[in-house]
């Protein structure tokens, strides 16, 4: 009779808050290239921010008054929503989001000039940019074996840019 090895049964250690159990899952089950995920994570976000800001926003009369009409758009509220989000599941990394979505969001405007001064429209870019990103992100998604519990995609686009800001805490040795 053969002898046979027995599957030792992998445990997922207790977390104290949920931000770590997810971060445990997407490390668990995303085995491959971090290069194409962490790029795919950020385009993805970049053009879904693109495409809220991209909305129009209503004319409203007190802010014409206060002459902040520019500053308030679908962008904005998104920017609020998500940070809130990120804020209650790790501080220290919605405000390295906040920084980057402060970049994302000059990168916008830039693309709003450049479609003021008769270029390419703005919704444009960031249409095939999301297309290219999704598909990119879902392709490689797809092609993993997934070890022992394939997460979510939907996780993956929602809590990935605060567990790519995860990694580069850990780089540095800071706690998040």
């Amino acid at each position: 009779m053969a002898n046979k090895k027995a599957n030792p049964k992998v445990t997922t250690p207790k977390f104290d808050r949920p931000v770590d159990s997810y971060f445990y899952e997407m490390d668990q089950g995303l085995q491959g290239n971090k290069t194409v995920y962490a790029l795919g994570v950020f385009l993805t976000f970049f053009s879904v921010m693109g495409l809220i800001w991209m909305i129009p926003f209503p004319q409203l009369a007190f802010l014409e008054r206060m002459q902040a009409q520019t500053f308030l758009n679908w962008g904005s509220f998104f920017i609020a929503i998500v940070i809130y989000i990120y804020l209650k599941l790790a501080a220290t990394l919605s405000y390295a989001m906040l920084f980057t979505i402060g970049g994302m969001s000059y990168l916008i405007v830039q693309l709003e000039y450049v479609e003021r001064d008769h270029g390419l429209p703005a919704w444009m870019v960031f249409v095939a940019l999301a297309l290219i990103s999704i598909v990119m992100l879902f392709l490689h998604y797809q092609k993993e074996q997934p070890s022992k519990k394939p997460v979510s995609f939907l996780r993956l686009v929602t809590v990935g840019p605060i567990w790519l800001w995860s990694k580069v805490f850990q780089k540095l040795g800071w706690r998040y």
